[in-house]
C-alpha cells in the first residue's frame, strides 16, 4: 500500500515539474490594421497614379511643344512665300496696269509719231506729257515722245499722270516697290535708270531739258499707314551738268506740313562718286542715294526703300522732315512736273 502511494507521488511530481518548465503560452487574437495604416496605403496609391499622370503630361507637352515648333517653322516658311509672291504680284499688277494703258493709246501714239515727223514749229512738237494732254490724249500712261530738232530734244518714254489735278504731269522719279535701287552713281543719275513702269528717275539731262520752259514740281507722299500728302511748287528749275544739276525751287504750296525741299534749294545734285554738297561728310555716301544734299538733309526722296517694320529704323530712307521726321521712310513717292501755264 506504501508502496503504491509513493509511485503515484512520484508521477505527480513528475506532471507538475513538466508543466512548470513548458507553460502553456495564451493565444493572441489576430492583429487588425489600423485606420492610419489603410489612409497611408491608399495615400501611397493615389501618389503612384499621380505621378504616372505627370509623367503622361510632361511626355504630351514635350510633343506638343515640337509640334508648335514645327508649325512654327512652317509658318514662317509660309510667311516668306507669300511675302515673295506678293512681291511678283506686286509687279506683275503694275506691268499689268501699264499694258493696259499702253495698249489703249498705241494706235494713237503712232499717228502721234508718224504726225511728228512733219513737225515744223514749237507749238506743234510734242514736248512733254502736257502738250500730249493738249492734243486730247488724256489716257494715263507709258508714251514715247519722238525726236525733235527743233527743240533738241531726243527720243524719250516717259510716263504720264493725265489725271491728277487736272493732268499733263510727266513723271520724273517714283518710288512704290523697292525693286530698284536709287544708290547708283553720277553717270546713272545723268542718263536715267529703273523701270518706266515701275521705280525710276528720268535722268537729270532729260529733267534739265523739260524745265528750260518755265516748269512747276508736285511732288506725292504716301506712308505706311496710307495717308496721303503732297507738295508743290510753282517754279522748278534744274540746271545743266556744267553747274552740276543744280536745283532752283520757287513758292511752296501743299498739305504735307512744311517745306522740306527748301533746305535743298539752290544746292547741287551729288551722288556717291561725286561729293558736291556744302558738308564736310559726304552725304550721298551717309544717306545712300542721289539728291540735291546741303549738310545733308530736310528730305532724301531718293534714299533707301525700307519696308513695312524696317521704315522707322534708319536715316537713310525716303525721308520727308516735315510729315515723319528723320527716320521714317516712306511707302511711295512720285515727283512729277508741268509747264507752269498748263490749263487743262
Amino acid at each position: 500500500m506504501l508502496s503504491k502511494t509513493l509511485a503515484a507521488g512520484t508521477w505527480l511530481c513528475i506532471f507538475i515539474v513538466a508543466f512548470a518548465s513548458h507553460p502553456v503560452q495564451p493565444q493572441k487574437p489576430p492583429k487588425h490594421k489600423m485606420p492610419a495604416e489603410l489612409k497611408a496605403a491608399s495615400c501611397c496609391k493615389e501618389v503612384k497614379e499621380l505621378k504616372a499622370q505627370v509623367a503622361n503630361l510632361s511626355s504630351m507637352l514635350s510633343e506638343l511643344g515640337k509640334k508648335q515648333e514645327s508649325d512654327w517653322v512652317s509658318v514662317v516658311m509660309q510667311v516668306m512665300e507669300l511675302e515673295s509672291t506678293s512681291k511678283r504680284m506686286e509687279s506683275r499688277l503694275t506691268d499689268a496696269e501699264s499694258k493696259f494703258s499702253e495698249m489703249n493709246s498705241q494706235i494713237d501714239i503712232m499717228q502721234l509719231q508718224a504726225a511728228q515727223t512733219v513737225t515744223q514749229t514749237s507749238a506743234d512738237a510734242i514736248y512733254d506729257c502736257s502738250s500730249l494732254y493738249q492734243k486730247n490724249y488724256h489716257i494715263s500712261g507709258v508714251y514715247k515722245l519722238p525726236p525733235n530738232d527743233f527743240l533738241g530734244s531726243p527720243e524719250m518714254e516717259v510716263f504720264c499722270d493725265m489725271k491728277t489735278s487736272g493732268g499733263g504731269w510727266t513723271i520724273i522719279q517714283r518710288r512704290k516697290s523697292g525693286l530698284v535701287s536709287f544708290y547708283q552713281d553720277w553717270k546713272q543719275y545723268k542718263q536715267g535708270f529703273g523701270s518706266i513702269r515701275g521705280d525710276f528717275w528720268l535722268g537729270n539731262e532729260n529733267i534739265h531739258r523739260l524745265t528750260r520752259q518755265p516748269t512747276r514740281l508736285r511732288v506725292e507722299m504716301e506712308d505706311w499707314e496710307g495717308n496721303l500728302r503732297y507738295a508743290e511748287y510753282s517754279h522748278f528749275v534744274l540746271s545743266n551738268e556744267l553747274n552740276s544739276y543744280r536745283l532752283f525751287l520757287g513758292n511752296y504750296s501743299g498739305n504735307v506740313g512744311n517745306d522740306a525741299l527748301l533746305y535743298h534749294n539752290n544746292t547741287a545734285f551729288s551722288t556717291k562718286d561725286k561729293d558736291n554738297d556744302n558738308c564736310l561728310d559726304k552725304c550721298a555716301l551717309l544717306r545712300k542715294g542721289g539728291y540735291w544734299y546741303n549738310c545733308c538733309t530736310d528730305s532724301n526722296l531718293n534714299g533707301v526703300y525700307y519696308r513695312l517694320g524696317e521704315h522707322k529704323e534708319h536715316l537713310d530712307g525716303i525721308t520727308w522732315y516735315g510729315w515723319h521726321g528723320a527716320n521714317y521712310s516712306l511707302k511711295r513717292v512720285e515727283m512729277k512736273i508741268r509747264p507752269e501755264g498748263f490749263k487743262p
